[in-house]
């Protein structure tokens, strides 16, 4: 954001007319401010390296360099900028690649201009947004990366010990089933019972069930 709380936006299109009704349309919104033009993919990435935008507006067919590749080189340099694909192919094949390399939102330009406001104050909170026209296979792929995206964090919060016994203990093994299937003692077991309740947050083992049950991380 820039001193006085905008979100700062870089603009990637290979059409000046798209571009400059872009930005008409984001300064009437106070909240955001354009900081950039890019008019191809390669320039898209330059300025995404020297500009550090908050959230970028990117185009799929440009020249020298695409939208799908711009936006997994711009999310090795600045992977903390949020793109926002807007574009006029909805073809499942390019929004499902694009999600997977990491975009936050995908918009058709066909869709009416509050769309794409709307998706860049969805992106701005951290969160995503996809064209209602968007192929249905996309919300189902979103189901798959939010359910990898839970998996994530409770691996991240439990080390990867902790995270077999919280396997084990979320299946129903007793603490010598665990001990004996992880070569630890069952004294072991309960002190990593212990910390990962404290983790996770849960009083009970029938908490950590129904917590790895609606994580995806085993069958009900």
């Amino acid at each position: 954001m820039d001193e006085k709380g905008r979100t700062r936006i870089l603009l990637a299109d290979d059409h000046r007319v798209v571009i400059e009704g872009l930005r008409s349309a984001l300064e009437r919104e106070p909240e955001f401010q354009v900081v950039g033009e890019a008019l191809d993919g390669h320039e898209a990435v330059e300025k995404a390296r020297v500009l550090k935008p908050d959230i970028i507006i990117m185009d799929i067919s440009m020249p020298r360099l695409d939208g799908i590749a711009a936006t997994k080189k711009i999310k090795e340099i600045s992977p903390e900028s949020r793109i926002v694909i807007y574009t006029m192919h909805s073809d499942k094949d390019y929004v499902v690649t694009l999600f997977k390399e990491g975009v936050s939102a995908f918009v058709l330009k066909e869709d009416p201009l509050n769309e794409l406001i709307l998706a860049l104050k969805a992106v701005k909170g951290c969160g995503t947004y996809f064209s209602t026209k968007a192929p249905t296979i996309l919300v189902r792929h979103m189901e798959t990366l939010t359910q990898s995206c839970r998996e994530t964090e409770i691996s991240e919060i439990l080390s990867q010990r902790e995270m077999e016994v919280f396997l084990l203990l979320a299946k129903g093994e007793s603490t010598k089933a665990i001990a004996r299937a992880l070569f630890i003692s069952p004294k072991t077991v309960e002190t990593h019972r212990y910390h990962i309740m404290q983790k996770l947050e849960a009083d009970s083992v029938v908490a950590l069930t129904r917590l790895a049950i609606r994580n995806g991380l085993i069958q009900a």
